[in-house]
């Protein structure tokens, strides 16, 4: 890979529900790109992004986005028509990995370790669909936003309560919902980086941990001091060895490139269950992919730094 400097512009903010957080983490990761020697730009997700992208004539755009349309397929591939080299997944492992339900279902087939679920489409009668999800799972469930980061439009029903009032909150942000039985566990992430012509490999394995009776929601994901991030994990090495094999694996079943994270439970009934892929993890001072590459070794500019030469030297590639 190329040693020289790169104009790099950083994409930030959009329609999303996760714009703020995608502008913490675009204002983190071109402070980082400077820090190592580019010159990065931070560029907004609107209307007039294309001309501001084509005037720039950057050498590799970072989508430091979060959620759609940045996280699913759409911008990946608006980049592609405009001959821009790009940062992470393409159209394909994007649009896949956003949807909770067509991941799960690659998962699964790939006999990866993964909950039961209950899709409901968005236009579904709440009442019909809560009884259903009742009669197969009880109520103690987690209802998510089939398509969203963050843990927005997430509700955990733990001690069960009202299934139906829990599908509203998700179908807030469309798509529909997907329903899974609630499992107690220890919160666990495990980043992949899959650097161009490199072979992917896991980073360390991080466990989260949260104030008693609370999780890492919205709120103690982006609040400094409200979590906090244990690297490596204290688990048994061969659990460690299995989390790690099972985020590279996920990474490959969807077709993913750069970088990834995979979010886990570990139970201790049920062993490892894996949640989802995030093709986009935050890159904010309270994130976790930062945290995790930072304990194999590369401080936060190397890091920003192997990404955007990554997709240089990649070029525009459809996947």
């Amino acid at each position: 890979m190329t040693t020289s400097p790169l104009k790099i512009a950083v994409l930030m903010g959009g329609p999303s529900a996760e714009a703020e957080v995608s502008r913490a983490s675009a204002a983190e990761v071109a402070a980082a790109l400077v820090q190592a020697g580019h010159d990065a730009r931070r560029i907004e997700l609107e209307a007039g992004c294309a001309r501001a992208l084509l005037d720039l004539e950057p050498d590799v755009v970072f989508p430091a986005l979060h959620g759609p349309p940045g996280e699913d397929g759409t911008v990946q591939g608006f980049l592609e028509m405009l001959g821009l080299p790009y940062v992470g997944s393409g159209v394909h492992g994007s649009a896949v990995a956003m949807d909770k339900s067509l991941a799960k279902a690659c998962f699964r087939r790939a006999g990866l370790p993964v909950a039961a679920e209950i899709v409901v489409d968005a236009d579904a009668d709440l009442d019909e669909a809560a009884e259903r999800i009742v009669g197969t799972m009880g109520d103690r469930v987690v209802v998510k936003a089939l398509r969203q980061g963050s843990a927005l439009g997430t509700v955990r029903l733990p001690n069960g309560g009202d299934v139906a009032d829990a599908l509203a909150e998700a179908l807030r942000y469309g798509h529909g919902a997907l329903v899974e039985p609630f499992v107690p566990g220890r919160e666990i992430t495990v980043g992949v980086l899959d650097l161009h012509g490199e072979a992917a490999r896991a980073t360390p394995v991080i466990e989260i941990r949260t104030a008693d009776e609370e999780w890492y929601d919205y709120r103690n994901r982006y609040t400094p001091g409200r979590s906090e991030h244990v690297t490596p994990a204290p688990l048994a090495g061969p659990v460690l060895e299995d989390l790690q094999r099972i985020a590279v694996r996920a990474h490959r079943v969807l077709g993913l490139r750069d970088l990834s994270r995979a979010d886990f439970l570990v139970t201790d009934t049920d062993g490892i269950v894996l949640l989802e892929v995030n093709t986009l993890p935050g890159m904010t001072p309270t994130s976790l992919f930062p945290d995790g590459a930072a304990a194999d070794g590369m401080p936060f500019p190397a890091l920003m730094d192997a990404l955007v030469r990554s997709a240089a030297a990649r070029g525009v590639q459809a996947d």
